[in-house]
């Protein structure tokens, strides 16, 4: 098998994708929900927009989690195809939602940036992003606890069953 053979045998079909997307979508926006309310985080102003970021990024990781986890999985055992999704939709999962973390930061805070297309412009989007970056490593990942690594343990759960 070829790598575009491989590409398109490990993408999931629209149906399959689409809904995926939107239950992924309200689990990671639901997991983000539940720990703002209960741990009283942040403002209700706020809470709307760190739901709908998780949302998104949960939405647009579903499909590209559920393509890596085929391409990683090849076939192989149970175990591995397990082992696969968990890493491969917590990873685009977090990753994607991170990336509209830091889109999100840069639009909330240009007061202080230079003018676009400039060397300190450059510096001012590598830093802010980096800060954005770390800002949502120690704050945002746990959004995802407990609701939403329960449904990554069942997201691969069910993964691994249906490529038996």
């Amino acid at each position: 098998m070829n790598a575009g053979q491989g590409l398109r045998h490990a993408l999931p079909t629209l149906p399959l994708a689409l809904a995926g997307a939107v239950a992924w979508g309200i689990v990671a926006g639901a997991s983000a929900l539940s720990s703002l309310v209960l741990g009283q985080w942040a403002t209700p102003a706020h809470v709307g927009t760190l739901v709908a970021l998780f949302a998104l990024g949960g939405a647009l990781a579903f499909p590209l989690g559920w393509t890596l986890a085929r391409l990683l999985w090849r076939g192989r055992s149970t175990e591995a195809a397990f082992a696969a999704a968990f890493v491969s939709i917590a990873v685009t999962t977090i990753g994607l939602t991170a990336l509209l973390y830091v889109l999100h930061y840069r639009i909330d805070y240009p007061d202080g940036h230079s003018h676009p297309l400039t060397i300190s412009w450059a510096f001012d989007l590598m830093f802010s992003g980096l800060a954005a970056l770390y800002q949502f490593a120690v704050l945002g990942i746990r959004l995802y606890f407990p609701l939403g690594f329960a449904a990554l343990f069942a997201a691969a759960v069910w993964f691994a069953r249906r490529s038996r």
